[in-house]
């Protein structure tokens, strides 16, 4: 049977991406194929799909440690391997747009956070990404404050205008707002 196939039949009776493949790993014990199959079963792009696995082929598939399958799966969902990218409305497209600018103005991201949003990006979770940004404040010495929070407040509004919006981004909302008016206060 064809591992793509294998894949599909695991996904489809609710296991995760994660132990799909180390199920595939387990019983073939070709990590790089199995990660394969996992990802398109899942409906993921050929070329994503390579790019991604080519980004941890030596880290995690090449030369795989005995019995680390399940470990080796965790790793593979928590870098976002097993991510199905959407495409987003040009809503979504100028929301993040707005994101970029506040990361921009953020004068220095922490990797993790970085990564964080890529995924959210990738999987159009926008209200989490927004959460995080405005729950995250400039670099005091190398941030642009103004341009941050009007980032923010502008993401924001047009978050709010989608259909049935998360109710936390109205309080996000506000918030950025806040920070936007105070830092335009001291500014004068």
């Amino acid at each position: 049977m064809h591992l793509a196939t294998l894949a599909r039949h695991a996904l489809s009776r609710g296991t995760t991406p994660a132990a799909a493949y180390a199920l595939l790993a387990r019983r073939t014990r070709e990590p790089l194929p199995s990660a394969r199959a996992v990802c398109l079963a899942l409906g993921i792009p050929l070329t994503v799909v390579t790019r991604r696995l080519n980004d941890c082929y030596s880290a995690l598939l090449a030369n795989p440690r005995p019995n680390s399958e399940t470990d080796t799966g965790e790793l593979l969902e928590a870098l976002g391997v097993f991510d199905v990218p959407v495409d987003l409305t040009p809503t979504g497209r100028a929301v993040v747009a707005h994101f970029l600018t506040a990361v921009d103005a953020m004068g220095g991201i922490r990797p993790g956070h970085q990564h964080g949003l890529d995924r959210w990006f990738t999987t159009g979770n926008l209200t989490t990404a927004y959460l995080s940004l405005a729950a995250a404040h400039p670099v005091p010495r190398t941030g642009d404050p103004a341009t941050y929070w009007t980032a923010l407040v502008t993401a924001g509004e047009l978050l709010a205008t989608t259909p049935s919006p998360d109710s936390r981004i109205k309080y996000a909302l506000a918030h950025c707002r806040a920070q936007a008016a105070a830092t335009q206060a001291t500014r004068t």
